[in-house]
């Protein structure tokens, strides 16, 4: 037992290199030490082990009988210590903070897909939890401690309580239908026209109904007869793709088949309706390093964007 408390991890690293490269020169130069060290460090190995482990042969070395007994032992010991420290550093991983974000839909087909690809090229490990819905929702789950980050529009005033706003750029509410709709070719028409097909419209808690209400008032349009409430955007795409509906939407959402030219936007001024999209944090809060770190990535992908 006293023999094998002298034996020290080096010595493994030591005799194990040397063996496999049957060279106590080229043992050194992988292991980053002088011969002399390797020499010296094989000899207290053979000292605490009380039997010859490399024998001379030639003008090289050859592993003793010996050597090759403890060989085996040695190369299963080394294998499970480099296991267990990869472990440790896996365990790490697992358990470190994760990188939760909300996004609205405003940015969650757009800026936060691009941001996740940056950021797992970057070599970060802590893992990522993105969720989408409701501006109401998410931010309730910010303030509650179940998010670190919500990116979208600016929240109302009511709801901003113990949290803060950073602006990172503007977004605007759209009129969009599929390039094939009977309304994409005109460049003006009545407010009318809306009644004659389903018109998709932001539910009363979403963040950019307010501005929706508020344009209707402004431009005189009434409740359209067949409206749906959704704020789904794998709903809002289909129906629009396959059963002639208006989408009133934030631009951000659909920004990707408007310059496709799969949507067109119908010309109806939507101006008043530009609002701050950006990230809301909580006031009490600081983020960890690896959330600062994608912030940092959401930030530089927006200003690429620009």
């Amino acid at each position: 037992m006293s023999s094998l408390r002298r034996i020290k991890l080096r010595h493994l690293e030591t005799f194990v290199e040397v063996a496999r490269q049957k060279s106590v020169s080229r043992a050194a130069e992988n292991l980053h030490l002088t011969q002399p060290a390797v020499t010296r460090t094989i000899r207290e190995l053979e000292d605490i082990c009380g039997k010859p482990l490399v024998e001379r042969e030639g003008r090289g070395i050859r592993i003793s009988h010996h050597g090759e007994v403890f060989l085996r032992h040695a190369g299963s010991s080394l294998a499970a210590a480099r296991n267990g420290i990869n472990a440790l550093a896996e365990l790490d991983v697992a358990d470190g903070p994760k990188i939760r974000l909300g996004a609205l839909p405003t940015v969650s087909t757009t800026i936060v897909p691009r941001a996740v690809a940056k950021y797992l090229k970057s070599g970060m490990r802590n893992r990522l939890k993105i969720i989408t819905g409701e501006n109401r929702a998410l931010l309730d789950q910010l303030r509650n401690g179940e998010l670190d980050l919500v990116m979208g529009r600016l929240p109302a005033p009511d709801v901003m309580q113990g949290l803060i706003f950073e602006p990172l750029y503007r977004d605007k509410v759209i009129f969009a239908v599929h390039a094939s709709h009977p309304l994409a070719s005109r460049r003006q028409f009545a407010v009318e026209a809306l009644d004659s097909y389903p018109v998709l419209v932001p539910t009363l808690q979403s963040i950019i109904r307010p501005f929706v209400d508020r344009l209707f008032i402004e431009q005189g349009i009434t409740e359209p007869l067949q409206v749906i409430e959704t704020v789904s955007d794998s709903f809002g795409r289909t129906f629009v793709s396959q059963h002639q509906a208006i989408w009133i939407i934030s631009h951000g959402v659909v920004s990707a088949q408007i310059e496709s030219g799969e949507y067109v936007t119908l010309p109806i001024d939507t101006e008043s309706t530009m609002g701050s999209v950006g990230l809301c944090t909580r006031a009490d809060s600081k983020l960890s390093p690896a959330c600062t770190y994608f912030a940092d990535i959401i930030r530089r992908q927006v200003a690429e964007a620009s």
